[in-house]
């Protein structure tokens, strides 16, 4: 990593209120801009998001915004409504008003007399959603964004559901976090000391547990499509660099925008990586020159300079060489491929069958089949990724191929079509795509759920009529992968998959006809890369701002970030997750920042009804003996057969004493789920 420690410009920060429609609530901003004795207007760049910009995202946020400034923008960090130091009170995840906040912001930037009156979008995660959704809404002044680990798709694509099944893992462990996230108080150094508390009263008061909406609908109905830029592509203007990586489990957004965006306005870049932005070098790299890439991408189109980035080819991936299986990869081994369309001319389907003459074959997989599925979303930590599928393969039933060949490279989303019947009116079908190697290790390669009941469409449910038979065939996550002669691809099926999928109520059965039933695989041609003409990909080395100097303080007796244990009595298998986003930190202005959170999922290998998630939050804030604030928040889900039960707690106090004390019980049928 480069530190860039001077600039061309002379770079200088403040922090301001923005005033919204509604005229009674201000949203808080710290602009980075250049301000030399002659400076021109230049374009603005907006990053908008709940994380707390005074602390959370302070150490990644003074890497970023001041390198931009110093390059000629005006780079611009939000606190959305209700969070952080703006003022308001918290609401749903992208709602109308959260979007609306984001247009005015976009607008206001505009008018600025420091500003021309271009603006662009940036952000990874929740700053890539609303960069996409606030561009499908089009505001003049935006031109262009850059997201990064973000979604089109908030149904099928996000933390609440996969395959029309109810994301276990993290449909519980969001809603945890953003319980304990939302109900952090204001900054008295920001919005003042008398207001601080008062302000913070009222934003806990307002608070209800985004777990209750998100299982209220159980299917893709309006409140998914809001947001969901899927529905209406050609509602977007403005131009969009989209980012992810084969790790994480939004890299299907961008080969969609590549896909559906007009190529004029669109190019897509997939690597290795985490949910993570690609300069910060975590697990797995390689890491690039991010800040550089978008900068061409910015100058391109806020700036009007012909920067070459629109002659690079629409998509450039990372194909990953194989691998043996490992929770975590410094560097990834492989190679950038880039196709100037998608779908590539370059990639064209080859289905292989799962079976000959075989007859059919019984999938009744125990109930903590999946434990070793590895981070729902890996943030480069050592246990992140899924380990070696051996056991999981031994829950499943398995299809392997003979040994290849030769070398067969993927690029794209993998397909499994199955031949099946059900002995349940609702069930899961879940496959995994593993290389095998000689020695008999499996590598995940990739994965995708079904929920049978919606696959005639996530916004349906129909039962499945046992003793029938169907054919489903459903997408696996995307990929670039080689799989090296000698080594088998093996497709493996289970009917559960926890905790990442939600088990329907009662044990099932999958009756499949693997004579039937085949892996459709998205193969590349490697001679595609040897066209006459085509330049190789490369990209800088990372280059950043100096980092904030926070310390960061390690746990006195540290704890696994992923603990598997099983009560051989009780039969039940328990998954100990910590999170880990960063820890207790302190701040260079004094503030002690500790956080601390544990999810725990139970079940036992016969009862669907035996599982249990839960999700528990520690957060204190603290600057001398001037202020101290603390969170505990405790978030439960569990089902019967007929209905979902949730449990939520939520304790604040300020210097001991108790603020606010809420608790939530609520139930919900079971819909599709």
């Amino acid at each position: 990593m480069k530190y860039r420690e001077h600039y061309d410009r002379q770079v200088s920060r403040e922090d301001v209120w923005i005033p919204t429609r509604d005229g009674r609530t201000h949203l808080h901003a710290r602009i980075w801009r250049p301000t030399d004795a002659e400076a021109e207007p230049v374009p603005a760049l907006l990053e908008y998001l709940p994380y707390r910009k005074t602390d959370w995202t302070a150490p990644r946020d003074a890497q970023r915004h001041p390198w931009y400034a110093g390059h000629g923008y005006a780079s611009v960090r939000v606190d959305i409504r209700g969070h952080g130091d703006s003022e308001g009170t918290p609401g749903d995840e992208y709602d109308a008003q959260e979007l609306a906040d984001g247009v005015d912001v976009v607008n206001w930037l505009a008018e600025q007399p420091w500003c021309t009156g271009k603006v662009g979008m940036f952000g990874i995660s929740w700053g890539g959603f609303n960069s996409l959704q606030v561009a499908a809404l089009a505001p003049e002044p935006l031109k262009a964004i850059v997201t990064v680990c973000s979604t089109d798709d908030r149904y099928d694509n996000d933390v609440h559901y996969t395959g029309g099944a109810v994301l276990g893992i993290d449909m519980l462990a969001w809603a945890g976090t953003m319980l304990a996230f939302a109900a952090r108080p204001p900054d008295p150094t920001s919005v003042g000391k008398d207001r601080w508390l008062p302000m913070w009263r009222e934003r806990l008061e307002a608070l209800d547990p985004f777990l209750h909406t998100w299982l209220a609908h159980q299917q893709r109905d309006d409140y998914w499509r809001h947001g969901s830029v899927c529905e209406d592509y050609t509602a977007i203007d403005a131009a969009v660099l989209a980012v992810g990586g084969w790790n994480d489990p939004y890299r299907d957004t961008v080969l969609r925008l590549v896909e559906h965006l007009p190529d004029d306005r669109v190019r897509g870049i997939v690597g290795p990586w985490s949910h993570q932005y690609p300069d910060r070098g975590l697990p797995p790299g390689p890491a690039i020159g991010f800040l550089q890439e978008t900068l061409r991408w910015w100058d391109q189109h806020l700036k009007g300079e012909d920067t070459g980035v629109m002659r690079e080819p629409k998509l450039r991936a990372w194909l990953n060489d194989p691998v043996p299986p490992a929770t975590s990869y410094d560097v990834m081994p492989g190679r950038w491929v880039g196709d100037h369309n998608w779908p590539s001319p370059s990639v064209s389907w080859d289905e292989r069958p799962l079976g000959g003459a075989a007859g059919p074959v019984l999938v009744r997989s125990p109930q903590h089949t999946g434990l070793d599925a590895g981070r729902f979303f890996p943030f480069g930590n050592a246990s992140d990724l899924p380990p070696d599928q051996r056991e999981e393969d031994g829950r499943s039933v398995c299809f392997d191929s003979e040994p290849l060949d030769g070398r067969v490279e993927i690029l794209g989303r993998p397909r499994v079509r199955l031949r099946l019947d059900s002995a349940t009116p609702r069930a899961h079908v879940v496959a995994r795509v593993c290389d095998v190697a000689p020695d008999g290790s499996s590598t995940l390669v990739t994965r995708g759920v079904l929920n049978l009941l919606s696959r005639h469409g996530r916004d349906r449910v129909v039962e499945w009529t046992p003793g029938t038979y169907e054919t489903v065939e459903f997408e696996l996550n995307g990929t670039g992968y080689a799989f090296p002669p000698g080594h088998r691809i093996r497709v493996a099926v289970s009917d559960t998959y926890w905790p990442w999928v939600w088990p329907h109520g009662e044990l099932g059965r999958l009756t499949v006809l693997p004579a039937d039933s085949a892996l459709l695989l998205p193969v590349r041609d490697p001679a595609s890369d040897e066209e006459e003409g085509r330049e190789p990909i490369r990209f800088e080395e990372p280059e950043q701002a100096p980092p904030l100097p926070v310390t960061y303080e390690r746990p006195a007796e540290a704890t696994p970030e992923r603990l598997v244990t099983y009560d051989v009595a009780k039969g039940e298998w328990t998954l100990e997750v910590d999170p880990n986003y960063g820890g207790s930190r302190v701040y260079p202005d004094g503030l002690r920042y500790e956080e601390s959170a544990r999810e725990t999922y139970r079940i036992r290998a016969d009862d669907p009804l035996s599982a249990r998630a839960v999700s528990e939050w520690r957060i204190r804030l603290r600057r001398g003996d001037d202020w101290d604030a603390e969170i505990m928040t405790r978030t439960e889900l569990r089902a019967t057969a007929t209905e979902f039960i949730m449990d939520s707690r939520m304790e604040t106090r300020a210097d001991g004493e108790t603020v606010v004390e809420r608790v939530w019980h609520r139930t919900t049928p079971r819909t599709s789920a």
